[in-house]
Parts: structure tokens; C-alpha cells; sequence
């Protein structure tokens, strides 16, 4: 291991640990898995899919599910990206009942390099068609930075990520969610990524936090 890449290892390890130190104060420890696959199905554009379960009070309970449809056109430039996507969730409410939102997705990501950082922006304009609740559009910036290097032969590379929520009908700003993890190859062509989160959103004029892990597993056809 070379001293840059130590340093850029020692960084990964402090934001891990920052982020941790400040989720600790309240809020509930969760645990998300999200399986996917993609298909290239012509030169232009690639099929996705995509489902995650969330378990929460303290990762022992399963309150939220969804599954996501959708495809990606890579051919408008090599910096950039448009996703069409629909998205169905499901979430269980306060009073143990379980509430369905259609949430079809429009993604515009930006891709490349600073220097050595490899990074990409994206911006999601999302239209919450809810069950129970007044529908409503909601914008989500998506910022993640990988750093240049990879540790041991799994591929193991750090990287960090932001995600803003804002309620475009309230013009809002309602959620933060903050990641540090790594992505790795366990397995020959099946893309692997562990990380740890923290997630700050308001409700009613008041801010909760949760924190937790998430593992993602996507395979490629």
C-alpha cells in the first residue's frame, strides 16, 4: 500500500467515524439491502431493476419496501446520463398499517473526473402519487466522489455521497442523507458496495436521525 493510498484510507476511516459520532445522540439504527441487475439491451440503452427492504427499530423489524423499473439512455454524451424510471413503495405506518406510493422518476446524471476523483451528480425529479397523502413532486440531488484506489484483490474502494431532498410544491428542504462506504467484487462480475449512513429529516418543525448499514448487490447481464 503506497502512502497516498493510505492517506485516502485514513480519510475514508474519519468520515465513517464522524458520521457515527453524530448519529449516536438519538434516532434508530437500521439495516437496508437492495438487490439489482441491469441488462445492455442495444448500444443506446440498459434495462435496470432494483428492490430494497429496510429493517428498522434497531434492525430488527421490516417496515419499508420497494421495487424500481427502470431505463437508461448512455449515449447522448460520455458525461451524462437520462433515466426514465418507476418506482413502487411500500411502507408500514405508525399504527401498523401499510401505506403504497407510485413514484415514477426522471434522473439526469453527470459524470467525471477531479483530479484523481472519479464523481458523479445526479439530479432525480421524482412525482410521489401517495395513497393516503396529497400527492407532490420532490427534486433529490445525488453527489458521490470515489477515491483513486483500490485494497486487497476483492477491489475494495472508498467512496462518499450526498443526497439533498427537497419538496419542490413546499420548497422545502426536508432530508439530508450522508454515506461512507466502499465498493468491492466478492464474486467475478457481481458489483458489491457496503456502506454506513446517516439520515437527517424533518417533520411537523422537527429534525430526527437515523443511522445504520446498507449492503447493495447488483448483478450486470
Amino acid at each position: 500500500m503506497t502512502k497516498k493510498h493510505r492517506i485516502y484510507l485514513a480519510a475514508a476511516l474519519s468520515a465513517v467515524l464522524l458520521i457515527g459520532e453524530s448519529s449516536l445522540a438519538d434516532g434508530d439504527f437500521q439495516f437496508w439491502s437492495t438487490t439489482g441487475a441491469s441488462l445492455k439491451i442495444d448500444k443506446d440503452w440498459t434495462v435496470t431493476v432494483e428492490e430494497q427492504l429496510r429493517l428498522g427499530n434497531d434492525a430488527g423489524h421490516l417496515y419499508y419496501h420497494h421495487a424500481d423499473l427502470g431505463f437508461v439512455y448512455g449515449s447522448l454524451a460520455d458525461w451524462v446520463e437520462l433515466g426514465f424510471n418507476f418506482k413502487e413503495v411500500f411502507w408500514e405506518e405508525s399504527d401498523g398499517h401499510w401505506s403504497r406510493e407510485n413514484r415514477p422518476h426522471l434522473n439526469v446524471t453527470f459524470k467525471g473526473r477531479m483530479g484523481e476523483l472519479d464523481w458523479t451528480d445526479g439530479s432525480r425529479f421524482e412525482y410521489r402519487d401517495r395513497e393516503d397523502e396529497e400527492d407532490i413532486w420532490r427534486y433529490v440531488n445525488r453527489l458521490k466522489v470515489r477515491l483513486p484506489c483500490e485494497f486487497t484483490k476483492f477491489k475494495f474502494r472508498p467512496y462518499f455521497a450526498d443526497y439533498v431532498f427537497i419538496n419542490l410544491d413546499g420548497q422545502t428542504f426536508d432530508r439530508n442523507r450522508i454515506y461512507s462506504g466502499v465498493s468491492f467484487e466478492l464474486l467475478k462480475d457481481v458489483e458489491s458496495d457496503l456502506c454506513y449512513f446517516w439520515q437527517s429529516s424533518e417533520s411537523d418543525g422537527r429534525w430526527e436521525d437515523l443511522n445504520g448499514v446498507g449492503l447493495q448487490v447488483r448483478i450486470p447481464f
